[in-house]
């Protein structure tokens, strides 16, 4: 089963980027986007033999998430429901056979941490959910999660100590939720790979430079560990700030198409 997830810093912009040429040459059972940034009824945006579900910001404009899958899901949720976290389009899980998929796009801390304490709420929250559904079923958890763990994670580690995203708090938070029962994929295959990066600053020529960051993830539950044959970064796809990552997953029941 192949995955990828994206943040497209703006959907209908990325469209104009490429986005559909990407989609379609890859053939993903599911595709996850993150930061949408409009409403489905904002654009035609949709691609044949595909379901859509949409969660998008009450803010125009702003954050949102969307799944596009072939393989219809059991049932589809938005949000955590928590108050306190709903609103901003960050969340959507669907359930299939054998797993629950949340895609997710993770509050930012924001320039001077201005939102660090709002975050650190959201991560025990999250945490908190994922191990709810991780009773039931394993979980994939795909999108950006807004934080490079550990040092081989970004470009110039020191001096990036105290922002947003490379916080001690923040790392600290991907730490206790790895320990709770969940694979990072990624370093799982490639635990000593050097720049490897999903995001890159628009400032100062970063792409080109590689001065990046790896904050979009694909996470699975600690018993998907033997399911997992590739975790993918598609580190020269353009039309975001972000790049596409992919998961190649062995399943056992999604055989159904729509």
């Amino acid at each position: 089963m192949k995955l990828i997830s994206w943040n497209v810093n703006g959907l209908r912009a990325c469209v104009q980027k490429g986005f559909a040429d990407f989609f379609n040459a890859e053939q993903a059972d599911i595709f996850c986007v993150q930061e949408t940034k409009m409403h489905p009824e904002q654009a035609d945006i949709a691609f044949d033999g595909y379901q859509s579900f949409w969660n998008s910001a009450e803010k125009k404009g702003y954050s949102g998430t969307a799944v596009f899958t072939r393989v219809p899901p059991l049932s589809v949720r938005y949000d955590m429901g928590v108050e306190e976290h709903t609103g901003e389009g960050r969340l959507i899980t669907a359930e299939f056979s054998s797993f629950y998929l949340v895609t997710v796009y993770t509050p930012n801390s924001q320039r001077d941490l201005a939102r660090l304490d709002y975050r650190m709420r959201w991560e025990d929250a999250f945490r908190t959910y994922l191990l709810e559904l991780d009773k039931q079923k394993p979980v994939v958890v795909c999108g950006d999660m807004n934080v490079a763990h550990r040092e081989i994670d970004i470009k110039n580690p020191k001096a990036n100590i105290h922002n947003a995203g490379f916080t001690p708090e923040e790392r600290a938070k991907m730490t206790d939720l790895l320990g709770a029962g969940f694979i990072d994929t990624f370093r799982a295959l490639y635990p000593s790979q050097t720049d490897a990066y999903t995001w890159w600053s628009y400032m100062r020529k970063a792409r080109e430079r590689n001065a990046g960051w790896r904050i979009d993830y694909f996470l699975v539950s600690d018993r998907m560990r033997e399911q997992v044959e590739q975790s993918t970064i598609y580190a020269d796809v353009l039309g975001s700030d972000h790049c596409p990552v992919g998961l190649s997953l062995r399943t056992e029941e999604i055989d159904a198409k729509i």
